[in-house]
């Protein structure tokens, strides 16, 4: 059957029907071989928890025939059905043909699980160019929601009139008489989003915040912050956004919403709360964490421990040297806080980035005399143009609901999402040529990502390295901020800066976006450098197309890396609590 653009979708949805029944069957044999079949020889096959146990991706039929014969077997897959509740549906591509993208459920021994397929006609023939195979529940530990939602406090089985919801609550979360079975170190949207998770399998988990309320993460950050992803990319799990809420959110209004969302989600958390010491004990694989809270210190144990203060969370702060003697003001660019402040002085921002141009915009807003300091050169998009080609069409205003667009991204697997990438790089730089080459005409140094994959090829190897244009460029390109560039900052003075080239710059507040360590330093900070160096390093795409150190094990038994961005996030914290969960249940594979 020949299906293209102009066919029915009963068409679309009977080829891809056809290749689903030959595909469940072949899976529920066990047979290897008739799966490779049905495969384009350039296929990437994403497994997600529901074969291998593990994250990993699978490119060519090499590779994927040794996940078959590891893994295909013993998965025991079963009830392979398709999903008709959004697609299947053709998606044309540019050189005239195209690809069908549908949705199918299946099952194994121990879970219930999802998949997604992308097939293209190959000689006549349909052939899967894309597959994805994830776990969605472990059987016995599934998630508390729809049909298995809680009755409510006064109409469970065996309730008394003295029982109250928020009593329920404030016994909950005080830990007076037990220990939490997992400890999630940061509030912020990866440990929020696990917690919910992990609480619907029903695991006890507890979350430690640093500061003094949930969000403050997003609302100590300098005034003027306004987050870069769309309002369809940043739903939280299981709760979304009005849909009334702004397409950008202010740092404030996103951190009223946590402190919402852990309320909603009922979800045990204590603020201002400082993990002050950790020791595992291998022999009963337990931590033993000392935590000061404003009650006093406290001694917790328990078997899991999930560091979630963000992927790129540790400030990088270079020892530059003569900072004693500057008789001005000097901090991190995460010291930020508003620019009004410097009305009428001069300040200096090290650094190019997102944040660096941020806080250059809003002390030029404020009344400084801004330098901005670019110390190498950035990847530099436009809001307006930018942000669509990132996004595409799954996660706009009509796009798919957001369970199936989250299917559809995590069945791209990172290596094709770079490969992609570098298309829209291209697309949007001829959007953005004004842009660019203004900021070319007065010296700033542009680049086009890490092998051309441009804002994707930096967020998915440190976090950063960027600049969404907002306005700042406008500002450097008509020299209403002012720009050294081609040297970094050699040394403070008592009055300023002093360049590598010689050049002295006078600054009031000298600000250093200079970035952030790796995640692994956080590790070393608070767990010390015996469970560090078992870790791996977070972000970058390793040879098994993953994100280092994300959502999987990491090397230290009960120890587990939570991070990124709100998609990453609400896509990935359900595989983490997967796992986490097998683990305290005993469930294993085999």
């Amino acid at each position: 059957m020949t299906v293209g653009v102009e066919s029915s979708p009963g068409q679309v949805a009977a080829a891809f029907r056809s290749w689903s029944d030959a595909f469940g069957k072949a899976m529920q044999d066990g047979d290897g071989a008739a799966v490779l079949g049905l495969l384009d020889a350039d296929c990437w096959w994403r497994d997600l928890l529901a074969l291998s146990w593990d994250l990993g991706t699978y490119h060519g039929t090499e590779r994927i025939s040794g996940l078959l014969d590891d893994h295909l077997k013993r998965a025991g897959v079963t009830d392979l059905t398709v999903v008709t509740d959004f697609g299947p549906r053709f998606v044309a591509e540019d050189d005239g043909g195209g690809t069908i993208e549908g949705f199918f459920t299946f099952q194994t021994p121990q879970a219930w699980c999802r998949g997604v397929a992308r097939i293209r006609q190959v000689d006549g023939v349909w052939r899967a160019w894309t597959v994805m195979t994830g776990m969605e529940d472990l059987k016995g530990h599934e998630r508390a929601l729809g049909a298995r939602r809680p009755t409510g406090p006064r109409h469970e089985v065996g309730a008394t009139t003295q029982r109250n919801w928020k009593d329920q609550r404030e016994a909950s979360a005080a830990y007076r008489d037990r220990d939490p079975e997992v400890v999630v170190l940061g509030a912020g949207q990866g440990g929020l989003a696990l917690a919910a998770n992990l609480r619907l399998m029903g695991v006890d988990a507890l979350v430690l915040e640093k500061s003094g309320r949930i969000g403050d993460g997003w609302r100590k950050r300098y005034h003027s912050l306004v987050l870069h992803d769309p309002v369809w990319a940043d739903h939280l799990p299981y709760l979304p956004f009005p849909q009334s809420w702004p397409i950008y959110s202010a740092k404030d209004k996103i951190a009223d919403w946590f402190e919402f969302y852990a309320q909603a989600m009922e979800l045990n958390v204590w603020c201002s709360a400082d993990m002050t010491a950790a020791a595992y004990d291998e022999a009963s694989r337990r931590w033993t964490l000392t935590v000061q809270t404003p009650q006093g210190e406290r001694t917790i144990t328990t078997r899991d421990v999930v560091l979630a203060t963000g992927a790129a969370g540790e400030p990088n702060v270079p020892d530059f040297p003569g900072r004693d003697r500057f008789e001005g003001t000097v901090y991190h660019s995460s010291r930020h806080g508003s620019g009004g402040d410097w009305s009428g002085r001069k300040a200096v921002v090290v650094g190019a980035c997102n944040s660096g141009h941020d806080i250059a915009q809003d002390l030029y807003e404020a009344g400084a005399d801004v330098t901005l300091v670019q110390r190498s050169s950035t990847h530099i998009i436009s809001q307006v143009h930018g942000i669509p080609a990132i996004f595409g069409a799954n996660f706009t205003e009509a796009g798919p609901p957001t369970e199936c667009s989250d299917l559809l991204a995590s069945a791209f697997p990172w290596p094709l999402v770079l490969e992609a990438a570098k298309q829209g790089v291209k697309d949007t730089a001829e959007k953005d040529a004004a842009l660019l080459s203004s900021l070319e005409a007065v010296g700033f140094k542009l680049n086009d990502g890490p092998d051309g994959t441009g804002l994707m090829g930096f967020a998915l190897a440190k976090g950063g390295g960027y600049y969404i244009d907002v306005g700042a460029s406008g500002l450097i390109a008509t020299g209403r901020i002012a720009l050294a560039q081609g040297s970094g900052l050699a040394e403070f003075t008592e009055s300023g800066i002093r360049l590598a080239d010689g050049r002295e710059l006078d600054a009031d507040l000298v600000v250093l976006a200079t970035g952030y360590s790796n995640m692994r330093e956080t590790a070393r900070r608070l767990f010390g450098s015996e469970v560090a160096d078992k870790l791996p390093l977070v972000l970058g795409v390793g040879a098994d197309g993953e994100i280092g150190g994300l959502y999987r094990r990491t090397g230290q038994d009960g120890f587990w890396y939570m991070g990124g961005p709100l998609a990453w996030v609400r896509i990935y914290s359900k595989h983490l609590a997967l796992q986490i969960t097998a683990d305290q249940a005993g469930i294993s594979p085999s």
